[in-house]
This record gives C-alpha cells, structure tokens and sequence, in this order.
C-alpha cells in the first residue's frame, strides 16, 4: 500500500441522508430549507418517499421523490425535503468540502441574515452537530428557516434577489478558503484530466502505470445532525488513503 491520496471522481462529496421526520411549524415533515452559492447537488433516493420543493428563478417547484430517483440542481436553488414516509438518500456534492465550509445559507428571516452573529447562534448545532448531540437543536434552526423560506416563496422574485444578496454579503469573508478547497479537489480532478489528455495525446502511457485502487467498507460516523436530517459520512472526501486489496478486500484510511 502507498501513501498515495485521492479525491473522490470529479472532487465530489458523497453521503447517506435519512431525512428528519418530524414536522415544521407549517405541518410538511422534513428538512431545513436552504441554498448553495457554488455547489450543484444531485439526489439518488434509495428508500421511502416525498418530496423536494425548489424555488429559484423560475417559481417554485415539488418534484416527487421515490426510489430509483436521480435529481439535481444548481447553485442559487432554494431547496427543502419533505418526508412522506423513511424517505432516504445518496447525496452527491459538488465541490467537495465547500458545504461544510459555509457554502449553505440556511433561509432564516432578513433580519438574521444581515447580521453574521445572528446567522451563526441561529444555525449553531451542539458540538457542531456531532452523532449523539441534541437533534432538538437542529428542529429549532429549520423551524426558524422554514418561516423564512415561506415569506421567500410569497414574496416573489424580488424576495428571493434580495435572499440571494444577502446570502453572498454573509459568506463573501470566506471566499478566499473556499477557492483553496476548489483548488484542491474539484479543480485539481479537472486538472488532472487535462495533463492525462496531453500524455495521451503525446503517446505516453505511463501514467496508466500507476493506477490506485481507493475503498472505504462503511461510513466512518453515523447519525450527524445535518440540515435535512441524519448523515452517515465517509470522512475527508478530498483524501481517501490508497488501499491494499487482496481478494477483493480493502480497509480505508484517511488523511
């Protein structure tokens, strides 16, 4: 086995959602509505049932979710996850490492927005939502974003341009680490691609030679609060370890 490090394809992200069951103060069961300002997302539903409700500059949209289901939208889309029943989900990110960096702004009021202390005590978890921490915290953080996000889907377009202002007014300090973690993952995988595209083109084989095989056998946590429920995660997913295999067995590691 080598020291060797790599992202997963294309520097995504990849988790298991179970999304919360429990009901938002205007009676839909599920999840904290919210947008990402870099991060397309993309759903593979492999249990239960509901629903995903988006709201971006075309109105507002329900689209079903069922299993067997492959659903994605782009950055600027407000959206939230309604729980008909054990409703469960892959979820793929873009741009691996820039969600837990700050890249989702939950849809709290204006008033919360505009002010950076308000919007972090507001979306705080307990030990940073850790498995075993209070979920109550994360019912209390989208039940404030649910509020939002209905006076966003009343207000029409000019609520929405003003949401989506006030969200880039709040992250813009923190664009300057965000462009190292795209840098390293998504920017890196694009890279690579086209360097392989020049040797190819040159006739050079060589690096097909050093080809790494990368597994991970289970989530390496289980149960963190997340904004539409309970995430099973795989660790750094800028740095999975090379692995030796043998007979088709692997174990992980992590940088």
């Amino acid at each position: 086995m080598s020291d060797r490090f790599a992202a997963l394809p294309g520097g995504i992200g990849v988790s298991r959602l179970r999304v919360y069951d429990t009901a938002a103060p205007d009676g839909l069961v599920g999840g904290t509505p919210h947008v990402h300002l870099c991060c397309t997302e993309g759903y593979v539903v492999t249990g239960g049932e509901g629903a995903v409700q988006t709201l971006n500059g075309a109105g507002f949209r329900e689209t079903p979710l069922r299993p067997g289901t492959v659903l994605w939208f782009e950055p600027g889309t407000v959206h939230r996850l309604v729980n008909g029943g054990g409703l469960s989900i892959v979820v793929l990110m873009q741009n691996s490492g820039l969600p837990e960096a700050g890249d989702a702004v939950l849809t709290f009021p204006p008033e919360v927005l505009a002010d950076p202390e308000a919007y972090a005590e507001a979306a705080a978890l307990p030990d940073g939502g850790a498995p075993g921490a209070d979920v109550r915290s994360a019912y209390r953080r989208r039940d404030l974003a649910v509020t939002g996000f209905q006076a966003l889907r009343s207000g029409g377009p000019a609520a929405l341009a003003a949401f989506h202002a006030a969200a880039v007014a709040l992250r813009r300090p923190l664009l300057t680490a965000w462009r190292r973690r795209w840098a390293d993952g998504a920017g890196r995988a694009a890279a690579d691609t086209g360097a392989q595209l020049d040797a190819l083109e040159r006739g050079d084989s060589g690096y097909l030679g050093g080809a790494g095989v990368y597994a991970v056998d289970a989530p390496v946590e289980r149960g963190r609060l997340g904004m539409c429920g309970l995430l099973d995660t795989y660790g750094d997913p800028l740095g999975f370890r090379e692995v030796a295999v043998s007979e088709g067995q692997g174990r992980p590691g992590f940088r």
